[in-house]
């Protein structure tokens, strides 16, 4: 009976073991996901959207405001979800004049009052801590049209705070915009847009909010 006793002792010793041994495996994968997965809140404050536009005589430069944005990044799966979207109406250049042509026959913002950006994946690792140069794939929707875009992204994380600058080139009647060189002299047919986002990394399973 001491024998068969002691045996059940061991098994058990064996089995706690053995149990603690697998939840502590089970608590570090699961935090070694939620280190994968990190949801980005959009500081409005720390976030500016510039365009440039060059002319035979020289460059107009604006900037537009941000409306709201959100995003999810899951460096496992290579995934970048959520939005960021830009306030149309908000574009300015300095010059009043300018402005309203713009807003009127350009952007016809108040028809098109937003700007978007929905991306959907990554290409190339995004480190948890320090920078990174990915390609950020994604929608935007300017003037009522959406297209599918690649453009290359400069991102810095840390354990709770984010950048990412983007760059990149709208032809106007690529997305049905009337070209503005019949209203500022003879101009590019396009602009360029440079992003810098930024904001904080809230924890996995709570929402970032968007502003």
């Amino acid at each position: 009976m001491g024998i068969a006793y002691g045996m059940r002792m061991i098994n058990c010793n064996r089995l706690g073991t053995h149990g603690s041994r697998l939840l502590t495996f089970l608590g570090l994968t699961i935090l070694s996901v939620a280190a994968q997965q990190s949801n980005l809140q959009v500081d409005p404050t720390r976030t500016s959207v510039n365009f440039t536009l060059g002319d035979v005589l020289h460059t107009v430069r604006g900037t537009f405001q941000l409306k709201r944005g959100a995003l999810q990044l899951d460096t496992s799966a290579g995934k970048l979800t959520g939005e960021i979207v830009v306030d149309a109406k908000s574009g300015a250049s300095g010059s009043g004049m300018r402005d309203r042509k713009m807003h009127r026959e350009v952007l016809e913002s108040e028809k098109y009052p937003e700007i978007s950006f929905h991306p959907d994946r990554l290409e190339g690792p995004v480190a948890t801590a320090g920078k990174s140069s990915v390609k950020v794939h994604g929608v935007v929707g300017i003037h009522g049209v959406e297209r599918e875009i690649t453009v290359p992204a400069e991102v810095e994380m840390s354990a709770d705070h984010w950048t990412a600058t983007v760059h990149f080139t709208v032809p106007f009647e690529k997305w049905g915009m009337k070209n503005p060189s019949t209203l500022f002299l003879r101009v590019n047919d396009s602009v360029e847009i440079d992003l810098t986002a930024a904001g904080s990394v809230v924890p996995p399973g709570t929402h970032a909010s968007t502003q």
